[in-house]
């Protein structure tokens, strides 16, 4: 048994702000309830939410930790009643909804995930957000199946390097959106078909120069006028899903093509979602990612790491969008 400690060191968001709210404290070592486990955290991934929560335009749900963090690797210490999966010791990485920049957090059992053999604890921290948040979309909800043109904006951030090397790997054939020549080169190197620099490209015109006349599922994290051009973009039967509307959710959008092309538009969010909603996320992608992993053929992008007390440099980083792959905070050696 380890010892636990009564406080631990944490950062709070001290107010809604810029990068500088960010806070380090001292806060109770939380307890872990019926179906939790507690984890010892050694990194924290640190994922846009967490920046649009820091704004205070993305509250906790009701009973999450106001911490910030949604992903963490470490070392479950306590275990809550009806965990009997997991033991002390057990090396992990757990999806959260709230606490990961923390010594020590709490996840349900349920979201927890064995680290992978291939890797070790900074690269399992990069994990859990990006991957539950692709699956659940692009396979769950939008049904990629192999054969297909699959379309990811922002394909250098955390969710576009996991849904690129994702659907490559499930047989798609794979575009992506970046702002760069060497984003884009970075892109291809994860197994893009075709990267376009949106800058200097349209990406709508290339969609559409895509076996059967356009792509058959699209990732979006953008909105605004993607919006638009994702419906014009999409071929007949395609599937048009929303993680985040970075340009803005309020546009004015001809559905005409909707009706034409039988379009679906789709779109969610994971963090409020129940643990059983998430369990079933998990279990899937320990079934058939994790077996991707240990084979090599898929791995976080990693871009950079801080220490926890340095949280406020890895948003100022995040919010450049200079990144390629995940940033993580490293937490207990």
């Amino acid at each position: 048994m380890v010892a636990i400690p009564d406080s631990m060191k944490a950062i709070e968001i001290r107010e809604p702000g810029g990068p500088e709210v960010l806070t380090p404290a001292e806060r109770p070592v939380p307890k872990p309830g019926q179906g939790d486990v507690l984890i010892r955290v050694a990194y924290a991934g640190v994922n846009r939410p967490d920046v649009v929560q820091r704004k205070g335009q993305y509250p906790p749900p009701p009973g999450a930790s106001d911490i910030p963090g949604l992903e963490v690797s470490g070392t479950i210490v306590a275990l809550g009643s009806g965990t009997e999966a997991w033991r002390d010791g057990d090396l992990v990485c757990a999806l959260l909804t709230g606490g990961g920049y923390a010594e020590y957090a709490v996840a349900p059992a349920a979201q927890c995930l064995p680290l992978p053999r291939v890797l070790g604890l900074k690269e399992a921290a990069a994990l859990p957000e990006t991957f539950f948040t692709v699956w659940s979309n692009v396979f769950d909800r939008c049904h990629l199946a192999a054969g297909e043109n699959f379309l990811v904006h922002g394909g250098t951030s955390g969710i576009g390097t996991t849904a690129i090397q994702l659907a490559k790997a499930f047989g798609a054939r794979v575009y992506a959106t970046a702002g760069s020549d060497e984003k884009c080169r970075a892109c291809e190197r994860l197994g893009a078909d075709r990267a376009i620099n949106y800058k200097t490209e349209d990406f709508v015109a290339i969609a559409k120069e895509a076996p059967g006349g356009g792509v058959n599922v699209i990732l979006d994290m953008v909105g605004g006028d993607y919006i638009q051009k994702n419906i014009s973009a999409l071929a007949v039967g395609g599937r048009l899903c929303f993680i985040a509307f970075l340009g803005g959710s309020k546009v004015e959008v001809n559905f005409m093509s909707v009706l034409l092309k039988r379009l679906t538009i789709t779109g969610s969010t994971l963090r409020a979602q129940p643990v059983p909603f998430k369990a079933a996320i998990a279990k899937q992608i320990k079934d058939k990612v994790w077996p991707l992993i240990a084979q090599g053929r898929i791995k976080p992008v990693m871009h950079a790491e801080f220490p926890l007390t340095k949280a406020a440099d890895a948003h100022r980083l995040m919010e450049s969008s200079t990144h390629i792959g995940k940033i993580v905070l490293s937490v207990v050696p």
